[in-house]
């Protein structure tokens, strides 16, 4: 089971980086096209914005995923714990999770379930109804991002407890 959490979790890590990389992409691509056409041509076509909007969208709730798994989000209390195997690394273990799980879980709910605990009412119900102007689709397809990244920090989080200790070598150093 351990390793079927792990290996779950790598893989999501490798196809969500490849997917905040494509909406970075886009994002840019968008941006780029709206300015020549704005400048150059003085005609930017309407749905440049909405696209980069929503590409922005989905790149900051998946590389909020990227750098859970890598462990190079803002660590809570790194520097007041020592490392393992010391008995105070696990409390600082334990209430980082706690953290986690406090945020995560009304945001997972609360997207299927409303207030007064009906589907009908849940995030993504409400926002299937709406309709992005300029793009005419569902603005269920840009919300459902929200969930989806919920969703893979907590399997992220799964693995972490599995003994998934996946750290980032190459992250720059700010001191």
């Amino acid at each position: 089971m351990r390793h079927i959490i792990i290996s779950t979790s790598d893989c999501l890590h490798f196809v969500m980086r490849r997917v905040a990389v494509f909406a970075v992409c886009l994002m840019f691509v968008t941006v780029v096209v709206q300015i020549i056409a704005r400048y150059v041509f003085s005609s930017p076509p309407v749905w440049t914005e909405d696209v980069a909007r929503y590409a922005m969208v989905w790149t900051g709730l998946l590389g909020a995923t990227l750098s859970f798994k890598t462990q190079s989000d803002a660590v809570l209390m790194q520097s007041v714990f020592p490392d393992p195997p010391h008995g105070l690394a696990f409390f600082a273990k334990a209430v980082q999770s706690v953290a986690v799980l406090t945020f995560i879980l009304p945001v997972i709910y609360f997207c299927f379930v409303g207030l007064r605990g009906g589907f009908a009412k849940g995030y993504l119900a409400r926002q299937s109804g709406l309709t992005a102007d300029t793009l005419g689709i569902p603005m269920a397809w840009i919300s459902v991002a929200v969930p989806v990244s919920m969703i893979i920090i907590l399997i992220h989080l799964f693995a972490r407890w599995a003994g998934d200790d996946t750290v980032e070598e190459t992250a720059a150093q700010l001191d």
